[in-house]
């Protein structure tokens, strides 16, 4: 819960400073006396929402542009999306073995909406990652990624691969839950780590997605 307010007030901060200031002739400190004859309008304020149980703030214009939160990728941001792809990839390899190994109906179609959902998440992130100067995937591939949670040993991967019927059900569910978990690990790392709000908000939807087919992969076990 503690991730998830500190994302929620990062996204509100940004969300609503630009529109309050959008807005700021609605919120003048002063006016002009009525008579024309006065010094004019105050500069106008701005209403900051605060942290979680604290109450906003009125700031100036120039206060509020000095507390809008920083929100250019740091290193955790770059290497959770870095390290995100990697991971999503080697899901990929395990759900195009169920097509053809699979025993039924319920692992196929397990497999084939995770990769409906992370295929399209890894051109985004790819995508995401250039504009904003990381390390391509690519030039990580003698890296070991072993080391990432719920990451497939090599030798899983084969005993996967040569896997057939029930037997190929079973090590595909042992296998995509402990991913999934390293996903999660991963997602909840970045949240407390990172302050990028893009990369903040598909933690979270790693966090939420995942948890709930975690969920499913166990009751088919």
């Amino acid at each position: 819960m503690h991730n998830e307010a500190v994302l929620a007030t990062r996204r509100a901060v940004l969300a609503l400073l630009p529109l309050s200031l959008a807005a700021s002739t609605l919120l003048l400190t002063g006016c002009d006396g009525g008579g024309g004859g006065g010094a004019g309008p105050a500069a106008p304020s701005v209403i900051a929402p605060g942290r979680p149980g604290e109450d906003a703030a009125t700031l100036s214009a120039d206060e509020a542009a000095k507390a809008r939160p920083d929100d250019t990728p740091n290193t955790a941001d770059l290497s959770y999306t870095a390290n995100m792809i990697a991971h999503h990839e080697q899901a990929l390899v395990m759900t195009a073995y169920a097509d053809t190994r699979a025993s039924g109906t319920k692992v196929r179609a397990l497999a084939a909406r995770i990769d409906a959902a992370q295929g399209p998440e890894i051109r985004t992130m790819t995508a995401w990652l250039k504009e904003n100067g990381g390390a391509s995937p690519a030039a990580g591939h003698d890296h070991d990624h072993a080391s990432m949670p719920g990451m497939a040993t090599p030798a899983q991967l084969a005993a996967l691969r040569a896997a057939r019927g029930p037997a190929f059900d079973r090590l595909f569910l042992r296998l995509m839950i402990a991913h999934h978990e390293g996903a999660v690990t991963m997602a909840t790392e970045v949240l407390s780590e990172g302050r990028n709000v893009q990369v903040g908000e598909w933690a979270s939807e790693v966090i939420a997605q995942q948890t709930a087919e975690i969920g499913r992969m166990r009751s088919l076990t």
